[in-house]
């Protein structure tokens, strides 16, 4: 536990600017970094659920003064569904982290442990367990945020826009009650999505101009993998009532088509789905410059104020 709070202070302090001397320097803006590793428990590697016999493992930051629910986010990695790991993405927790809210870094099957649907039914099955844990860690159901980049990106879309009852909750872990009792699972609800570069149209990656290996390689063989993607696709569950989602995506993005990124934003305006789409100007995939990034997470925090899930007076 120590070397896991000892790693992220390390984390943190690199990214404090630094003057022409060689000193640290950081700006006011910035000063929690200088306490952070007083503040945060990481509870790291806690099972959420065990499919094909693997362990299926997430990371908890918890700021140690939980007296009221906490605003959550959760973070699914990026990779193709072929490759990533959560341990990667420690740098896309900072800015949530600085907020004072929980922060839920989660793994889940790629594809050389099982194909499609695995990693929608991993990430959705991480949703129920911080449902059915939140009292416990004192995280705030009506504020629960998911995020990711590419890959990741789509998997926070899928998660959060699935309709309830979808068929890739029919695996999650429950309580013994609900097992024996129950046919039904209780609904989940998310407050935000923050996609970064996410795959909307999983479809238009096996054939065609915008065939990708990594996404063949997902649905492999499957018979059906036509309908499958189609059934995993984001672009597909566009409707009215959905939680707000941002997206931000470089138009020179050569892994990811920037042309999902427009069509989602399209079909959601036209679904009357609250929504917002930044545009990295020459932006490539993830190759965003530190002033595209500062200016996306400012617009990220106020998007997230502007719907109420995080408070009017934090930055």
């Amino acid at each position: 536990m120590r070397r896991k709070l000892l790693c992220l202070a390390i984390l943190i302090v690199g990214l404090a600017p630094v003057t022409s001397s060689g000193q640290a320097q950081t700006p006011s803006a910035d000063k929690w970094v200088d306490h952070a590793l007083g503040e945060y428990d990481i509870l790291p590697n806690i099972t959420y659920a065990i499919a094909n016999n693997i362990d299926l493992k997430l990371d908890l930051y918890l700021p140690r003064k939980r007296n009221t629910p906490l605003p959550t986010l959760m973070l699914f990695h990026g990779g193709g569904w072929v490759d990533g790991q959560k341990e990667r993405n420690v740098f896309q927790l900072l800015p949530y982290l600085s907020l004072g809210w929980a922060v839920i870094n989660v793994e889940y099957r790629v594809s050389r442990q099982s194909p499609a649907p695995a990693a929608v039914e991993d990430c959705r099955c991480a949703l129920r367990w911080v449902t059915y844990h939140a009292k416990e860690y004192n995280l705030d159901t009506s504020k629960i945020v998911l995020t990711g980049t590419s890959a990741g990106g789509h998997l926070s879309l899928i998660t959060g826009m699935l309709p309830a009852q979808t068929i890739f909750d029919r695996q999650c872990p429950t309580d013994s009650s609900t097992r024996w009792r129950e046919a039904t699972e209780p609904p989940v609800k998310v407050a935000a999505i923050v996609n970064w570069y996410g795959i909307t149209d999983v479809a238009d990656l096996l054939e065609g101009p915008n065939a990708k290996h990594y996404a063949m390689e997902w649905l492999g063989s499957l018979s059906n993998r036509q309908e499958l993607a189609r059934q995993v696709s984001p672009i597909n569950y566009v409707r009215a009532g959905l939680p707000p989602i941002i997206t931000i995506h470089g138009d020179q993005d050569d892994i990811v088509p920037y042309t999902h990124a427009v069509r989602l934003h399209a079909a959601l305006d036209k679904a009357g789905a609250p929504n917002q789409f930044i545009t990295i100007s020459g932006g490539k995939h993830g190759g965003f410059g530190r002033k595209d990034l500062v200016n996306s997470y400012a617009a990220i925090r106020e998007f997230l104020r502007k719907y109420g899930v995080l408070k009017a007076e934090q930055e």
